[in-house]
């Protein structure tokens, strides 16, 4: 017989159904064998009926155990992420390139049937973000995404450059898994909250109610904002989310850093000031240098075509083309 703690998968909406009906089996077991102790005449048809529930027994423990292994994997990897998205050096053209870099992820989200949302994204003057945040949600979202935080720099010639001079500019990223469960609890006076309106396009409600949220956690500094919601309690309990997640992020961080001389084929320690990748894009070339490698095709890997890379950097393949 298992181990199986009955009480805990009842709590849990995605075993309740099979501890019940564990437990009905067991209640069966015993009832079927007290009765042939009692009336040695059924102990045929008692051996009998014990196997069958014997069969329904296994086979229950089999999906319970398959379903708390899922559980072991998508705690490691969620399936549910926040990306930060922010402008570095190279004013107006990097604020494009961090704009032009959100929707490269949310099109490959697209060809993986993954939902997406915007937490905060206000554009500037030429179209482009200062700061953005989005939610992702999907199968394997972090696992594929993990290896993504990190500065982004991008060579090219803006389209306002009339003298054809290649820019260098820089855009970070950082993909901020949403765990289900943390081991911190965030002290309501360590924080700060601020209420003011959200912006948007028109319309009747818009800037009428101060429901956009700013969170800022006074013992690191980390402050978040939340302004996709309706309401000022969505947006409180989204930003609530989104500074956990930075703040377990920052946690796993500082253990990273801790251990990463024990690591024998390190990609990064999710450092989001670590430059990991180039796109140069009068050369049609994309080096990701932490693996040493490059890809051609920049127009295709700007609308989401980044398999390739991320396949990459999944399996450690290296290369020779660092630039």
């Amino acid at each position: 017989m298992s181990d199986f703690n009955l009480e805990e998968l009842k709590k849990n909406h995605k075993t309740s159904y099979l501890a019940n009906e564990y437990e009905r089996i067991l209640k069966e077991q015993k009832s079927v064998e007290d009765m042939a102790a009692t009336d040695p005449s059924m102990a045929e048809m008692a051996e009998e009926e014990l196997e069958v529930l014997k069969e329904q027994r296994e086979g229950v423990e089999r999906q319970i155990a398959e379903i708390q292994k899922s559980e072991k994997v998508e705690e490691e990897f969620p399936n549910e992420i926040v990306m930060e998205v922010r402008a570095g050096a190279g004013g107006d053209e990097a604020s494009l390139f961090a704009w032009q870099l959100a929707e490269m992820y949310k099109r490959y989200a697209d060809a993986h049937g993954w939902e997406y949302k915007t937490n905060y994204a206000p554009e500037n003057e030429v179209g482009g973000y200062k700061e953005a945040s989005f939610e992702f949600k999907g199968k394997d979202v972090y696992r594929l995404l993990r290896h993504e935080t990190g500065v982004h720099r991008v060579q090219r010639v803006p389209g306002t450059e009339k003298n054809g001079r290649i820019h260098t500019s820089t855009a970070s990223v950082a993909i901020l898994p949403i765990r289900k469960k943390v081991n911190f609890v965030i002290n309501p006076a360590d924080l700060d909250m601020e209420y003011s309106r959200s912006g948007g396009a028109g319309g009747q409600n818009v800037n009428k109610v101060e429901t956009a949220v700013r969170l800022i956690h006074k013992p690191t500094g980390i402050d978040v904002r939340s302004t996709s919601e309706r309401s000022q309690l969505a947006n409180r309990e989204k930003a609530m989310t989104i500074l956990t997640a930075k703040l377990q992020q920052l946690k796993e961080e500082e253990e990273a850093k801790k251990y990463a001389g024990d690591r024998k084929a390190q990609i990064g320690t999710a450092d989001r000031s670590e430059k990991i990748r180039t796109y140069n894009f009068p050369q049609d070339r994309v080096t990701d240098h932490r693996i040493k490698k490059s890809f051609s095709n920049i127009p295709g890997i700007m609308r989401g075509e980044i398999d390739k890379i991320l396949e990459a950097l999944e399996s450690g393949e290296t290369g020779e083309d660092e630039e």
